[in-house]
């Protein structure tokens, strides 16, 4: 898979990934503000936490996959010029 199809892949799905997680961090708080057990709410915002952090890395990854995509172009051009 080239950079450029990891890029069009990654950063949509660390954002779909973002916003979940930040609905999971609101869930997790409404768990609290309702009273259930600590342990509950507790468990639903680490996993909120987790979801989140995973979208962001995701996100990161399309990024960097775009940059390497980039380099590589400009890589080729240089090498057309000193070729022909």
């Amino acid at each position: 898979m080239t950079h450029k199809k990891k890029s069009l892949l990654f950063a949509p799905a660390g954002l779909m990934t973002i916003g979940f997680g930040t609905c999971l961090v609101q869930w997790a708080t409404s768990l609290q503000q309702k009273k259930v057990p600590t342990a509950q709410w507790v468990g639903a915002g680490t996993l909120a936490l987790g979801v989140f952090n995973a979208g962001i890395c995701l996100f990161g990854r399309g990024v960097l996959e775009s940059a390497l995509h980039e380099v590589n172009k400009e890589h080729k051009k240089a090498q057309e010029k000193v070729e022909g």
